[in-house]
């Protein structure tokens, strides 16, 4: 039996938020909810984050809203079993807590068992960056990056979070999703790499909440700039089908140089030169705010142009 076979009608009750989301992390929670009341086949795990969203889509399906409490481990290993028996699981808490101490579990869970499910993460990089660095994530995408399969998103606005974790929901594989404070103003194209500008001098790929920093960072550059909210699989054939001149730069808003691999693949037959921009693996000790952490690793509009220009001059 398969999750899409298993729909219902909307309950009674309920009703469709009168106001788009604010924030990713509310997007999450109002799309999570609806899907709840759509697909009797859908899951959510929770590990005690975010529970406070949920607390009327648990009392319309208490058996298919979990809240394992601080154990995220646990947490994976029974996503895994209950998509072992045909549900689709969508499992929710802190990047560091779900991905780098849940690894072991997902690479056993869901990868040895050949199952496959849905993980939504909060926190990014360093939003929560006051909390010290147990609650920072910059490796995430690249130690997930390790396993097969692997379907990951990056939205750079709440609308993107919402489309593409109704389609991860509805459709198959595994997908992790990664949602942050950081977003864009407005809500690009997810899918294939978004054209955003056109230039002779150069592209930049710009990763999900990195947008409006590089476009700001570029602007009089001459510079192409392409968007992408879904980075694995990578769209290689975009990018090399826009480029214009050999000199790529890639703006990520975790480990520097995560999809450095990808780019070399894409312009195998191209001569070319990169710059990964990204979070070092430099760990920075005293906790600002996340935009000083921005301002610290030169993922900063200010930062990114100095960046940009030391590139495109050297």
């Amino acid at each position: 039996m398969t999750h899409a076979s298993l729909t219902q009608a909307r309950p009674v009750g309920w009703t469709q938020p009168e106001a788009p989301a604010s924030s990713m992390r509310e997007s999450f929670a109002q799309t999570t909810a609806r899907l709840l009341d759509e697909d009797l086949s859908v899951v959510l795990v929770l590990a005690d984050i975010s529970a406070g969203y949920f607390v009327e889509a648990a009392a319309r399906h208490p058996e298919r809203v979990i809240n394992v409490g601080i154990r995220e481990q646990l947490a994976i290993n029974v996503g895994a079993g209950l998509a072992l028996a045909g549900m689709r699981p969508v499992v929710h808490t802190f990047a560091p807590f779900l991905v780098e101490r849940g690894f072991e579990q997902i690479k056993l869970g869901f990868g040895h068992q050949g199952v496959a499910g849905v993980l939504v993460s909060a926190g990014a990089s360093y939003d929560n960056s006051t909390s010290g660095r147990t609650h920072q994530s910059p490796s995430d995408v690249a130690l997930l990056d390790t396993l097969p399969g692997w379907t990951i998103h990056v939205p750079g606005h709440p609308d993107e979070l919402s489309a593409l974790l109704s389609s991860a929901v509805m459709g198959a594989g595994c997908v992790y999703l990664r949602s942050s404070t950081r977003c864009n103003a407005t809500a690009s194209p997810t899918g294939r790499m978004h054209v955003v500008t056109r230039g002779a001098r150069g592209t930049v790929v710009a990763v999900g909440p990195t947008l409006d920093a590089t476009l700001a960072a570029s602007d009089g550059l001459d510079l192409t700039v392409l968007y992408a909210a879904t980075v694995r699989p990578f769209d290689k054939a975009t990018l090399a089908e826009t480029l214009t001149a050999p000199d790529v730069i890639l703006v990520e808003p975790y480990a520097a140089g995560t999809s450095a691999a990808e780019v070399a693949d894409a312009l195998l037959h191209v001569r070319h030169r990169l710059l990964s921009l990204g979070v070092p693996r430099l760990e920075l000790r005293r906790y600002g705010t996340p935009a000083e952490h921005d301002a610290a690793y030169g993922l900063d509009a200010v930062g990114l142009r100095r960046s940009f220009v030391s590139f495109l001059h050297g």
